[in-house]
């Protein structure tokens, strides 16, 4: 009977532990897992955790689409170059204000009666702080917010705009917020950078709003504005990117 090889099974065994060490199989036996679909594979128009885009048509996703540069100086900025302010520029007869008033307030009460048009009275639920705030014509701690600020995106692009799409930006409700008319004033012309709401849980949608505005215009971000956009975001990667 003729005897075994041994520098040949030698050498099979060595090529088998070698494979295995790589991660591959022998001859004539397939990995599986090649070219097939995993348990850990990410679906379609998702991104993996820890990726810095979001899901498709989430407000994480548009900030990567966002041209960033220098804030620009803000020579030759004042509020009128937005033209006049709150213009009825959907031309339903009440003044961008009142609009952004019936919109957010409850409870709401109108000088004109079946008109509705002048909101004397309301409640607000204030999105910046979390608070409920009475509102009163004449007497209100209630203001209506440009998300991004006017003179903020004049020093990122909208010096070079027409009057006509200063104007529109001015009174675009994508755009406005009714809120506490203190934490307005503190926040100032403030980007995402500089300034968020003091209300942690409305944060998410707050930054989606400003890249939806941003997105929608062309209103560039800086480094920071755009890193500080990422992070906020980052924990609410499902926030959807606001319409309008």
């Amino acid at each position: 009977m003729a005897q075994p090889n041994t520098g040949t099974a030698r050498t099979l065994v060595g090529a088998a532990v070698l494979a295995v060490a790589l991660g591959g199989t022998l001859a004539g036996c397939k990995d599986p897992t090649v070219g097939a679909a995993t348990g850990s594979a990410t679906p379609p128009g998702t991104s993996a955790p820890g990726a810095p885009g979001g899901a498709k048509g989430s407000a994480l996703a548009a900030v990567d689409g966002l041209t960033v540069k220098g804030r620009a100086p803000k020579t030759g900025y004042s509020r009128d170059r937005f033209g006049p302010e709150w213009s009825d520029t959907d031309h339903n007869h009440c003044d961008t204000r009142d609009d952004i008033l019936k919109r957010d307030l409850t409870g709401t009460s109108f000088r004109d009666g079946a008109k509705k048009c002048i909101v004397t009275s309301g409640t607000l639920n204030d999105p910046y702080t979390g608070t409920r705030i009475t509102y009163t014509r004449g007497a209100s701690k209630v203001d209506i917010d440009h998300a991004v600020a006017l003179s903020d995106a004049w020093q990122k692009g909208a010096a070079q705009w027409t009057d006509d799409k200063r104007r529109d930006f001015a009174n675009d409700p994508l755009n406005l917020l009714a809120v506490d008319s203190s934490t307005n004033r503190r926040k100032s012309d403030g980007d995402t950078a500089t300034w968020l709401p003091p209300n942690t849980a409305f944060r998410c949608a707050y930054v989606a709003r400003q890249v939806a505005v941003k997105k929608k215009y062309g209103v560039w971000v800086t480094s920071a504005e755009r890193d500080a956009m990422r992070t906020v975001l980052n924990g609410c990667k499902a926030e959807p990117l606001p319409a309008g």
